[in-house]
């Protein structure tokens, strides 16, 4: 399937990989609805950071994935329903459970009952390599057992079910695709890079949690390919398709490496107990095993992290003013 003149909704554009993906879409040539989460401020999100020219192009509707009606009608007469819409932040999902509950399960479902109802040819819905836990071997591939070892990926565990069930019971033509960590542009400073980066650029010292977690980190616009060779193979429907590159780094190097690359390898790094997961909730490895998106999607990462990493440091530098780098929040 080529994307180019498809219809094509984005739930969750207007945030770190769903703002990337409505960019490369526009870029390809679909014809693009990002859905937003309403406000009464008229707030796009890091659409609004795009470029005008690309940002023209697109539909934008705002509104809420936990209302069915609305979802139901914002997707009619669609080709494609990329679902990114969530809570992802997994500190918060220690203080509010319930709204993780209500966003990523009901959310999901209210997409996939619209997409059967409205016929529609193809759903990708994200998960999170944060549904296999502490891994019990690496690479992980996709018959790994879950674990919800924080209510965020908890929730997102049920959100993968309720689409598996769809696919099973309804034939409805969904696929689920599970990028391990992604960083790059526009990421917000609760994920880990965005976070030394951001404290770098600006402060005589970094703040972390825990040095010692491994991470297969995935630049976005890898990412983003993936999402749209997964929404758009034909070999893609009923299942779910690993994203990552396959390699890890712990937290602690990672840190050493975009030091060197900002030349601040003196700088203090402070370790911080309030960053730190609760012991049984912390998922200490994961690493991507992308076998399958590569035999099935001819997928594979273009960018090395060194890359990665350089190309989201030039970013930062040029947007300094969007972090609030004086304090932690979850």
């Amino acid at each position: 399937m080529n994307i180019k003149n498809k219809n094509v909704v984005v739930t969750g554009a207007g945030g770190f990989i769903g703002s990337h993906l409505t960019e490369e879409l526009v870029r390809r040539g679909a014809n693009v609805k990002a859905f937003v989460h309403y406000n009464s401020r008229n707030n796009w999100g890091l659409l609004e950071l795009l470029e005008k020219d690309i940002l023209g192009e697109v539909e934008v509707v705002a509104g809420d994935i936990t209302d069915p009606f609305f979802v139901k009608t914002v997707t009619k007469d669609v080709d494609i329903i990329f679902h990114l819409a969530a809570l992802i932040g997994i500190p918060y999902s220690y203080i509010a459970p319930e709204s993780y509950v209500n966003v990523n399960i009901k959310g999901t479902l209210n997409v996939l009952q619209a997409g059967l109802d409205n016929d529609v040819g193809r759903i990708v819905h994200t998960s999170t390599s944060e549904t296999y836990g502490t891994a019990e071997y690496t690479p992980i591939d996709e018959l790994h057992p879950l674990k919800g070892q924080s209510p965020y990926s908890a929730s997102k565990i049920g959100a993968d079910k309720i689409a598996e069930s769809y696919f099973r019971s309804f034939d409805l033509p969904v696929a689920t695709i599970r990028p391990f960590n992604t960083f790059g542009p526009r990421q917000s400073a609760r994920a880990i890079i965005p976070t030394i980066i951001a404290q770098a650029l600006v402060m005589d010292e970094v703040h972390v949690g825990s040095l010692s977690p491994v991470r297969d980190l995935t630049f976005v616009k890898d990412t983003v390919n993936g999402f749209i060779e997964v929404g758009t193979s034909e070999n893609s429907v009923g299942e779910v398709i690993n994203i990552g590159t396959g390699s890890g780094v712990t937290i602690g190097e990672l840190l050493k490496r975009i030091l060197h690359i900002l030349e601040k390898d003196d700088i203090r790094v402070i370790e911080e107990l309030d960053r730190v997961r609760p012991d049984k909730s912390e998922v200490m490895e994961l690493i991507c095993d992308n076998s399958k998106a590569k035999h099935m999607l001819d997928w594979r990462p273009k960018y090395t992290l060194d890359e990665g990493l350089a190309e989201t440091i030039k970013w930062m530098r040029e947007h300094t003013n969007l972090y609030k780098t004086e304090k932690y929040v979850v």
